[in-house]
């Protein structure tokens, strides 16, 4: 035998003596030192930290598959109202959530950019996605069995659900805020509130034409990096969802939202595009916000979902007044104003209109008169807000000091209105008869004016005052 064939024959024989040896050592328990080694060697994972008794459980590595406890959008709706019908109706809004967020996704290669040639209730010019994901959300929640009323921006009238497929809820919303920014890929968002049926007979929409105080659910769905639903239950604090893609499911992610204590970080979100057509407190409050000492950081997406996502995660205020323009404010009611003046104040906040039809009003508690109706937003952290109201609130006291210092003798009374103004007429009840008149903001004209005789010098001397104090004021007619 050669010494090569000498030498293959002995490593043979070596490796398979040494097989009963390895099995033994793969078979034998590890020693105490061998755990201690792997140990120190592969750090432990951490351990899950259970959620405290009656809170929500939220979301931890939820993208694992080692997850065996997810806490989706249904099962945390029926643990907080034990509401059948309620979470059929939550589940039928996610999932036109889902399809909208998914259209939103390819709107480019589905060619869903553009304008789909017609305008929708209020006129303004309707996107593809917005006729698209109108008959999404119409479609999902009138086949529920949840729903007996349904208003949407993108109808002129309400939508009555067949009386055999109706349920006990109403539903208003925005099936797309924002999408005049979809082509150019910002985020996009859907507003909803969901009320309850007045009574057992036929649905109308007086079922929904109330205050905002009525509303069962608010929410809404955010479409950019990531598709988040924030919602909130009366009484129940505002929580937050992220579609998980690979469950399909809205995943728990933000319990108990909050507005930051204090306020938080100082921003404020407007259009300054339409400043010169703001009021005068309008105008002060922001030119305060941009002091060159303590000067607030602007940041306006246009989309009202992700201005006012930021100002609830973040601090500050988001404002859309009503101006020269829009004398009732551009945000509708129903399925804007009222849907996030609850969230806001769920969260901690202040939702005001500002100074609407003769008083500040808390948004809540307005009464819109269609469907359609629109108001002034002033909503985010309480020191913000409460701000801006003040600004109205000087300007009031200012009036009524001039009235009460200059006016003894002025009989006012209105002529008629026109658009945010009136026509106020000054008096002089002795021979002269009519001595005057000019243009005056609605808001003012609330406040209570003095009625016993004048000379008509008075008349000039308190005209001329009130265009010293408020230069907004037109010359007389």
């Amino acid at each position: 035998m050669s010494v090569d064939a000498n030498s293959a024959w002995i490593k043979t024989a070596a490796v398979i003596a040494a097989v009963p040896l390895l099995v033994y050592l793969l078979r034998r328990p590890p020693t105490a030192q061998a755990k201690a080694a792997v140990a120190t060697s592969k750090p432990a994972p951490p351990a899950a930290t259970p959620s405290p008794p009656g809170s929500p459980l939220i979301a931890s590595g939820a993208d694992s598959v080692t997850t065996s406890d997810y806490p989706t959008l249904s099962r945390f709706i029926m643990s907080q109202t034990h509401d059948q019908e309620l979470t059929i109706l939550l589940n039928a809004l996610a999932l036109a959530c889902k399809a909208t967020a998914r259209a939103c996704n390819k709107a480019g290669i589905a060619d869903l950019f553009g304008l789909a040639g017609e305008v929708n209730s209020t006129g303004d010019d309707q996107k593809k996605l917005d006729v698209l994901s109108n008959d999404i959300f119409i479609n999902a929640l009138a086949n529920c069995g949840a729903c007996a009323v349904l208003v949407s921006e993108e109808n002129e009238e309400c939508i009555i659900v067949d009386q055999a497929n109706a349920g006990r809820f109403c539903v208003a919303f925005d099936p797309l805020d924002g999408s005049s920014n979809i082509d150019c890929n910002v985020s996009t968002g859907t507003i909803f509130a969901v009320y309850e049926k007045k009574g057992a007979g036929p649905a109308s929409a007086e079922d929904i034409l109330r205050t905002g105080n009525d509303i069962v659910v608010a929410g809404y769905c955010m479409y950019g990096a990531a598709t988040e639903l924030v919602v909130t239950f009366k009484g129940k604090g505002v929580h937050g969802f992220t579609l998980d893609p690979s469950l399909g499911e809205f995943i728990l992610t933000k319990a108990d939202m909050k507005i930051p204590e204090g306020g938080g970080k100082k921003i404020y979100s407007c259009n300054e595009g339409n400043s010169s057509n703001w009021d005068e407190p309008i105008k002060k409050a922001v030119a305060a916000f941009k002091d060159p000492k303590k000067p607030y950081a602007a940041r306006y997406v246009g989309s009202m979902v992700s201005d006012v996502h930021r100002t609830i995660l973040y601090g500050g205020i988001y404002i859309y007044p009503a101006d020269a323009k829009s004398k009732n404010g551009k945000l509708r009611v129903l399925y804007e104003g009222f849907p996030m003046a609850m969230i806001v104040e769920q969260a901690g906040g202040v939702a005001s209109c500002g100074m609407f039809k003769g008083t500040i009003q808390r948004m809540l508690d307005i009464v819109p008169s269609d469907i359609h109706a629109k108001c002034p937003v002033i909503l985010g952290a309480a020191r913000d807000v409460n701000f801006v109201l003040d600004q109205y609130k000087d300007e009031c006291h200012m009036l009524q000091e001039v009235f009460d210092g200059e006016s003894d003798g002025l009989s006012p009374g209105l002529m008629r209105s026109g658009g945010d103004h009136q026509v106020v007429c000054f008096a002089d009840t002795g021979a002269l008869g009519l001595v005057g008149c000019f243009w005056i903001p609605m808001h003012l004209t609330s406040l209570p004016l003095p009625e016993c005789n004048s000379p008509t010098a008075v008349f000039v001397q308190v005209f001329l005052k009130l265009v010293e104090v408020f230069p907004s004021l037109s010359a007389p007619l």
